[in-house]
């Protein structure tokens, strides 16, 4: 019997809705929460003056509260689809109405809305992050900031060039199915419900929104060849802009 995708969504957030309490603590230094990511991503806004941010998968408000507290007179909004993780925001200091309940595949804003829309960790828990990637370039005005895993960076050298090559050769979805048992995704106590993704998965489509793109490892990682770092590092930081700064 085939799996419903909505059976993935039910297990993610359940998981959500009873760590609600406890997700900063457990995800601190992650994503948004990592000194070097948030100076580089501060960095850019400020490159290209930008006055507003939305957030996909805001959580409990983690990332809002960084860049508010960082940048003066940047308005920052949030869309979360799990309500525990909205109202822990609340306890946290966030205004009400600043974190909609929504999902990246539908986003509850106008055509070019902000002047950057930002995903921090969280493509690589959604079952079509291309749809969640679309979303974020129609409601982009200026940029696009996704700070997420790369699978190509991860395992030894030999395992990194054969994953990208069965990618290439459009048998990785294939291979992940049987590898997962014919889940799809992963399960872990840590981290809930999360698929095998890349930010180079977005890639192209990405690349054909922006005017210029910034690929920038986030982890302490040697560059060993050209190809860093699609096979150097397992996490990447990808800043597309639709207009040239420089």
């Amino acid at each position: 019997m085939p799996r419903s995708f909505d059976e993935d969504i039910l297990i993610q957030r359940k998981y959500y809705t009873e760590t609600a309490a406890e997700y900063d603590a457990a995800h601190a230094g992650e994503g948004d929460d990592d000194p070097v990511n948030l100076r580089m991503v501060c960095g850019i806004l400020r490159m290209i003056e930008a006055r507003t941010v939305l957030d996909i998968g805001a959580g409990t408000g983690r990332a809002i509260r960084h860049l508010t507290e960082q940048l003066a007179g940047l308005t920052v909004r949030g869309v979360e689809p799990v309500a525990a993780r909205i109202a822990q925001a609340a306890k946290k200091g966030i205004p009400a109405g600043v974190i909609v309940q929504g999902v990246g595949e539908a986003l509850p804003f106008g055509n070019a809305s902000f002047d950057v829309v930002c995903a921090f960790a969280m493509l690589h828990h959604v079952t079509n992050p291309d749809a969640v990637v679309r979303e974020m370039l129609r409601v982009a005005r200026r940029g696009v900031v996704i700070i997420d895993g790369n699978r190509f960076g991860q395992g030894s050298w030999p395992m990194r060039v054969f994953k990208l090559g069965l990618y290439k050769a459009g048998l990785w979805g294939l291979i992940n199915y049987l590898k997962t048992g014919g889940k799809g995704y992963n399960l872990t106590e840590g981290d809930g419900l999360f698929y095998s993704y890349s930010v180079y998965d977005s890639f192209n489509r990405i690349a054909e929104w922006a005017g210029q793109m910034m690929v920038i490892p986030n982890e302490a990682c040697k560059a060993r060849s050209w190809l860093h770092p699609l096979l150097t590092s397992s996490g990447v930081l990808v800043c597309a802009l639709k207009d040239t700064v420089w």
